[in-house]
């Protein structure tokens, strides 16, 4: 026996699976340095790389229906209480609706403060913003938006590419199989096969990222030049530095205060999102892996499933501080500023119209342009200039839609008591580690209370 343990001790330890995923992050920032040398000394090559850039995105956007459906569907058929669900999506579109408005109202604040917009000249970009604002009204009212989240079909809502129709659907689905009980759960078990092949497929995807990178970064410097960086560095400057201090000021002091939890170890661990997401200037590119990352941390499926979704339409923080900063640098620039009741009334068109932003082609600008043509129509030619600068804008734009989402997760699963804080805390400080490869954590389950809970071979 004394043997065979001391032969057994003097084995050496299984070397862990190392994470190949490194590489792949290391590749995308290769490939962003690489794009940007491309862009200037080769303007037309990097334009036409632009497809790149496109086909990546594409890819991506063809994994979120799938990645929403089964998160979603899994997790509200894994519980039993409907009213758990209804308590988690009240609180969040509540929050929404809260922090998207503070987000208008301090950039408005930032925007007249830093006045970035005066002494410039417009003359040379006049007549470019009717095109957007035909977009924005070519998108319909309220009701269109209303009824844009009812797919034609079961089915449609899975290749219509809408967020909020794949979200309709599933929620039918989960508290459909929710009603089934016992019965429903082997459909579920087959969901949970479906939901491992759709994350598996989005892990092969990803490893593409340095090639769409490369493409998109080559295509905006190719097309505007470095000098479209430094003309307007005021606003970029005044705007990146806004979208900061509301992440790690107002969401990061709301996240301390409510959960204890530390925001800058949060971006830590959304660190491979982030760059994700500046290098293709998309937020909906880390859309899927923040729901694994969420349900990872330790915030229960079901409110991964309802909130995050919800968020890239309701919950546009960074969409929210562009529109009006952007609407004072556009009426500052022209010489025609906005006085304080003009700004008060298109802060409360911009509460409603950002909401539905995120289902509009060219969103932000087409946003912007309605925004502009209902209140003050003798300054839409001015988001001809925006448009120059509108992509370097968007990354900040969507890092900080990313962060708002991943912030919102975690206050609203502890509002509702769906959240094991002390898990959260393990995997910020870096002792649980999430599985890059398979992006599902089959290891280390979310736990839910015993009464909502079903069987395991259920997930």
């Amino acid at each position: 026996m004394t043997t065979t343990e001391s032969t057994i001790s003097e084995q050496p330890p299984e070397k862990k699976k190392r994470d190949k995923t490194h590489w792949l992050y290391m590749a995308v920032i290769v490939a962003v340095i690489a794009g940007i040398f491309v862009g200037w000394l080769a303007p037309d090559l990097g334009k036409s790389l632009g497809q790149l850039g496109t086909l990546f995105i594409n890819l991506i956007k063809m994994m979120i229906s799938p990645v929403i459906f089964c998160t979603i569907v899994l997790g509200i058929g894994s519980v039993k209480a409907a009213a758990k669900v209804g308590k988690v999506g009240g609180l969040a579109l509540a929050y929404f609706v809260s922090m998207s408005t503070v987000a208008l109202a301090i950039g408005l604040v930032v925007g007249n403060l830093v006045k970035p917009g005066t002494g410039l000249d417009l003359s040379q970009h006049i007549g470019a913003g009717a095109e957007y604002a035909e977009k924005a009204h070519g998108a319909g009212g309220a009701w269109d938006f209303i009824q844009g989240i009812i797919p034609t079909s079961l089915l449609s809502s899975l290749t219509a590419g809408s967020v909020l129709q794949t979200l309709f659907v599933a929620l039918l689905v989960g508290f459909g199989l929710q009603a089934m009980g016992k019965q429903g759960e082997p459909i579920l078990r087959g969901i949970g096969a479906v939901q491992k092949l759709v994350f598996r497929i989005l892990s092969m995807i990803l490893w593409l990222a340095p090639i769409g990178a490369f493409g998109a970064i080559a295509a905006v410097v190719g097309a505007t030049g470095l000098d479209a960086v430094t003309q307007l560095a005021t606003l970029m400057l005044a705007f990146y530095l806004t979208c900061v201090i509301f992440v790690f000021g107002v969401l990061g002091g709301l996240l301390r205060a409510v959960t204890g939890l530390n925001v800058f170890k949060l971006a830590r661990y959304l660190g491979r999102e982030y760059l994700l997401i500046v290098a293709t200037s998309s937020s909906e590119s880390a859309l899927p892996r923040l729901m694994a990352k969420m349900e990872h941390a330790g915030v229960q499926r079901t409110t991964v499933g309802v909130v995050v979704p919800t968020g890239y339409s309701f919950n546009l923080d960074g969409t929210a501080i562009y529109l009006t900063m952007a609407s004072l640098f556009i009426a500052d620039a022209m010489g025609k500023p906005l006085h304080f009741g003009e700004q008060l009334s298109l802060l409360a068109f911009m509460i409603i119209a950002s909401k539905g932003a995120a289902g509009v082609s060219g969103a932000g600008l087409a946003t912007l342009a309605g925004g502009l043509q209902s209140h003050r129509p003798e300054l839409l030619d001015g988001v001809g200039l925006i448009v120059g600068i509108d992509r370097f804008m968007s990354e900040a734009r969507a890092v900080t839609n990313f962060s708002g989402n991943a912030i919102a997760t975690l206050l609203i699963g502890k509002w509702t008591d769906t959240i094991d804080t002390a898990k959260v805390r393990t995997v910020l400080d870096g002792n649980l580690p999430f599985d890059e490869q398979t992006m599902i954590d089959d290891d280390h389950p979310t736990a839910e209370p015993a009464e909502a809970a079903v069987p395991v071979a259920t997930r």
